[in-house]
């Protein structure tokens, strides 16, 4: 079931009420889902049931993406902030140091909620963050490219691509590596949140000089790497390995960029094994 809820994050000019829309199915242990830039928590869906199966889960849409508003004046889109936001949102639902996984942008949420001791452990599928400046750069073009298409087109154009599996291909094979198998009207759903999502700029500015550069001691911690991913190209998970030597590197194979959609059991199964 959707949801809402608010809470007071600090700032330098006073507290600032947050509200975030989220999503809470399942029993077990709690696990946090995290999703990409432009993307809302819907991206999750492949996934949700095989989790909810073991695990309480909860999927957000991050400040500023799909039904979720802007943080308010006072508040950056930068690690610190989006730290305090997600501590204080778990607060907010009664949830302590749940598990963490996160994909893009989420995944380097999560391992930064990891190094904080905010969360028990953390599975980062395709973390943001292992790049070296033209690997961001590379990635920062195609993200705005894709959200200038998606802006641009009409909704009836973006309905007609979807119904097909050569128009979902278009619209999607940059983060999908199977973008057939995504149905026409979750296509036609992300594309608008990507068209719409009103703190892609603002993040994308926080994110430009973004390295994850410190260990995540203390909690396990996996990473996994699509074979196919087009945007954050895999030898980024070498990098990840290597600042965080005790991390498990998981090979996804023949997944994107977005691994949920391409091979829903097997990401699944890493997130399971990595919140074990």
């Amino acid at each position: 079931m959707s949801a809402t809820v608010s809470f007071k994050v600090p700032s330098a000019h006073g507290p600032r009420t947050v509200t975030l829309s989220y999503a809470r199915v399942g029993s077990g242990e709690p696990l946090l889902l995290l999703h990409g830039i432009g993307h809302h928590r819907q991206a999750w869906d492949p996934v949700v049931h095989l989790l909810a199966a073991e695990r309480e889960v909860i999927a957000v849409d991050l400040p500023g993406f799909g039904v979720s508003p802007a943080l308010p004046g006072g508040l950056r889109h930068d690690l610190p902030t989006m730290n305090a936001t997600l501590g204080a949102l778990c607060e907010a639902l009664e949830i302590e140091r749940p598990h963490a996984a996160g994909n893009s942008l989420g995944g380097l949420l999560a391992l930064e909620l990891g190094r904080e001791k905010l969360v028990r452990s953390v599975t980062a599928l395709s973390p943001a963050g292992f790049w070296t400046q033209a690997e961001r750069r590379y990635a920062f073009v195609a993200l705005r490219t894709m959200r200038a298409l998606a802006r641009r087109m009409p909704l009836p154009l973006v309905e007609r691509l979807a119904r097909t599996a050569a128009g979902r291909t278009a619209l999607t094979s940059t983060i999908y590596a199977r973008p057939t198998r995504r149905s026409p009207e979750a296509v036609v759903a992300e594309t608008l949140a990507l068209a719409r999502a009103t703190s892609f700029e603002d993040t994308l500015r926080a994110g430009v000089d973004v390295r994850f550069t410190d260990d995540v001691p203390g909690i396990p911690v996996t990473v996994a790497w699509g074979t196919r991913d087009r945007l954050l190209v895999r030898r980024q998970g070498v990098r990840a390995k290597q600042i965080i030597p005790r991390a498990r590197l998981v090979r996804l194979s023949g997944c994107g960029h977005v691994p949920m959609n391409d091979d829903p059991a097997l990401v699944a199964r890493v997130i399971l094994d990595g919140s074990r």
